[in-house]
């Protein structure tokens, strides 16, 4: 839920109970990975082997003699199931690296501005595209590689949701511990005290430098608070702050 491309489509949801059955309705996603575990199994069982787990699916497709028709259609499948998803990502870092990276600090006309988001689609797709082939890694891979760092995204925003104490340097100290702690260990493997996964150790040091830093710096001043409050709220937030 970290994803950036999934914050941007939420900002354009037409009122609130949209928001809120997308909320209800999300985890029905889940059904859509029992095929993909049958079609995993199906691997397993195949008399051959394909030249990697990631290739499993057009693997069966074309050692199974099926038509040209069926072949044809799922490529075409495949095609747009992986744009759905790249497009909002290609174009999510692109805006966000633009519209919060830069603008804040560079005055661009318009013009400039979609020039930029447009190179940095380029670089960001050709980017991935190395990875994928000139790297040969595995999908699982690549998700989990970048689960590691999108994950730090998670503490900055619970916080700004449910802890009214939380502050900027509170928020950009915890994120750059939790990201160096995620690339250290990812680098480094053979130093992590648990058997699990990098974003992991990254979260909890990402959290517990959240809440020092914004414990030691002053709170964030009760009208910039209450903006991000319900009406019900304002009160015992107000009660927190003094």
């Amino acid at each position: 839920m970290m994803w950036p491309h999934l914050f941007m489509k939420a900002f354009t949801a037409r009122d609130e109970r949209t928001l809120r059955r997308t909320v209800v309705l999300f985890p029905t996603f889940q059904l859509f990975l029992v095929p993909l575990i049958l079609v995993g199994f199906a691997g397993v069982l195949f008399p051959s082997s394909p030249a990697n787990a990631d290739s499993v699916l057009p693997h069966l497709i074309l050692e199974t003699s099926l038509p040209a028709l069926i072949v044809g259609l799922f490529c075409a499948g495949a095609l747009a199931a992986s744009m759905s998803t790249g497009d909002t990502l290609l174009h999510g870092a692109a805006s966000i690296a633009i519209e919060d990276g830069i603008s804040p600090f560079v005055q661009l006309s318009e013009a400039r501005r979609k020039f930029m988001m447009q190179v940095l689609v380029l670089s960001i797709g050709g980017f991935a595209y190395w990875l994928a082939i000139v790297q040969q890694r595995s999908l699982v891979w690549l998700l989990l590689t970048a689960y590691g760092i999108v994950d730090q995204l998670a503490p900055p925003v619970y916080g700004a949701l449910f802890w009214r104490r939380a502050t900027t340097p509170g928020v950009l100290a915890g994120l750059f511990a939790g990201i160096c702690t995620t690339v250290f260990f990812f680098l480094n493997p053979t130093f992590r005290p648990f058997e699990i996964h990098e974003g992991i150790l990254g979260l909890v040091v990402n959290i517990a430098v959240l809440m020092t830093v914004s414990l030691l710096t002053r709170a964030q001043s009760q009208p910039h608070v209450q903006s991000f409050l319900t009406p019900a709220e304002e009160p015992a937030v107000a009660e927190s702050l003094r």
